[in-house]
């Protein structure tokens, strides 16, 4: 283990930790003790393909690696951290043109299923305790979802990963991650995604995309902005959750969200 000083960075003090976990090194930083989180208690939704990082399938152990560390952060920060993870890594229900629509869905479930427990164990790895509860219950590898277990879970600084999303085809783990939200009446949805913001338009197809600072959510449905799907932006602006999305990618975004810094799009 290697350690850097970094110095100051705007307003933040922190060093750097090069770490070696099963032969992938990363980057760790340590934040100073003076850094204030700006939430008590957070949803980091993470899309299935984050998790699949350069390979586009499957897992990335560099990357559960790199969320583990960021989530251990603000964790030790004392923030209560629920995690919404998508599947679309292994499969995706609404891409299939002949499968039947509820069928191919409950795939997806459990495909979100195989990235909770994969991050369960991640997170362990790095000290913090950790529960999956599935919304379908499979009682041999994860708790049922039980609203007051996972608030009870949350106020013991246990991470709390909610898997097979909300139990029924149709939703999407994005209104899974506003219908939790909401449930468990967490400050923010920290929206981690592969892009960096939201645009007007798909960025990597057209470079001329406007990037939007901040949004309200009625904006979001008006605009028909591909941020999440209209039922999570509905459920969202009904219950006065505040969204922050920003890109997964970057070293250091889940806590530069988490202490209020200025990156990707706020939505409120």
């Amino acid at each position: 283990m290697q350690t850097e000083n970094s110095g100051k960075s705007g307003k933040r003090n922190q060093r750097s930790i090069l770490r070696e976990v099963r032969g992938v090194v990363f980057r760790e930083v340590v934040m100073e003790p003076k850094m204030k989180p700006k939430y008590k208690r957070v949803i980091l939704k993470i899309s299935g393909e984050a998790l699949a990082g350069d390979k586009h399938v499957g897992l990335d152990e560099s990357m559960l690696e790199k969320v583990a560390h960021e989530v251990k952060e603000i964790h030790d920060m004392g923030v209560q951290v629920a995690v919404v993870v998508g599947g679309g890594n292994f499969w995706r229900g609404r891409t299939s043109n002949s499968m039947d629509r509820s069928t191919a869905d409950y795939m997806g479930m459990l495909a979100t299923v195989i990235n909770s427990l994969a991050l369960q164990d991640a997170f362990e790895r790095n000290g913090m305790p950790t529960r999956v509860q599935t919304a379908i219950q499979m009682r041999e590898v994860a708790e049922p979802y039980i609203r007051r277990r996972a608030i009870s879970q949350l106020n013991k600084d246990i991470v709390v990963i909610f898997g097979a999303g909300i139990g029924n085809p149709f939703f999407s783990t994005d209104t899974t991650a506003a219908l939790r939200a909401a449930e468990i009446e967490a400050d923010v949805i920290l929206l981690a995604k592969k892009v960096d913001a939201v645009y007007d338009s798909d960025p990597e197809v057209n470079p001329d995309a406007k990037k939007y600072d901040v949004l309200t959510h009625q904006e979001v449905l008006e605009k028909n902005l591909k941020v999440m799907d209209a039922t999570a932006a509905s459920i969202c602006r009904d219950n006065d959750i505040m969204i922050h999305v920003f890109a997964i990618g970057e070293p250091d975004n889940v806590i530069k969200a988490v202490c209020g810094e200025k990156i990707g799009t706020l939505i409120y």
